[in-house]
């Protein structure tokens, strides 16, 4: 986590130094939700995951350059991100057993795109963007999640990549879509089959988002 802490902050030092002195900087408040999209690996058909929504909220800065169209931006976000989970196997006289379990994650997100915005008239503006980010996980390491046959362990910090398109009206407001695709695992699971067998498995959770900003 330290080294991801470090990483961030390098960018956003970076991003401050590297603005061209014709740049337009601005800023905003951002805020959406978010749908997860949970892939498992290495658990079988004992787990089986079902997508809930979440939202996020934070501010962001802005950078364009004049005339050329491309930019960047920067910003730290709340994250509120919530999964639902299901265990079923079966007991020693064939009966199904089971549960389900929920947990919502906390993260202080800090992404950082590269953006290229283009003109569709003197009110609207196409963007697309893209761009690496660093999410750092606020709920702790052992977040219940209601299904005692498991041990979870979730990663106290995680990175992945962005991509994003979206419209701006009126140089103030902004629609955008983005999707966030993660790089590595969000967690790890273990538990014991119907045949008392560890089982260790991987959690990995990308997420829809769809945001509105105001821009000062």
């Amino acid at each position: 986590m330290k080294k991801n802490i470090f990483v961030a902050a390098v960018m956003a030092v970076s991003f401050a130094f590297a603005v061209p002195a014709e740049a337009q900087i601005k800023f905003g408040v951002k805020a959406g939700l978010n749908v997860n999209s949970v892939s498992l690996k290495d658990l079988g058909s004992n787990f089986s995951t079902d997508n809930r929504t979440g939202f996020f909220a934070g501010l962001q800065a802005d950078v364009t350059v004049p005339f050329l169209g491309f930019g960047c931006d920067i910003a730290v976000l709340y994250n509120n991100k919530g999964s639902q989970y299901a265990y079923a196997t079966t007991d020693g006289k064939g009966q199904i057993v089971g549960a389900v379990g929920n947990t919502t994650l906390q993260y202080i997100d800090i992404p950082f795109n590269i953006r290229y915005n283009l003109g569709l008239s003197s009110a609207v503006s196409l963007y697309l963007a893209t761009g690496p980010q660093f999410s750092f996980n606020i709920s702790g390491k052992s977040v219940q999640a209601a299904i005692d046959e498991t041990s979870w362990k979730f990663k106290d910090s995680e990175f992945s990549w962005n991509f994003g398109a979206g419209l701006t009206f009126f140089s103030h407001y902004r629609v955008g879509y983005n999707y966030n695709l993660a790089c590595g695992k969000t967690a790890e699971i273990d538990y014991r089959d119907e045949f008392n067998n560890l089982v260790h498995g991987k959690l990995k959770n990308n997420t829809h988002q769809i945001s509105l900003m105001y821009i000062f």
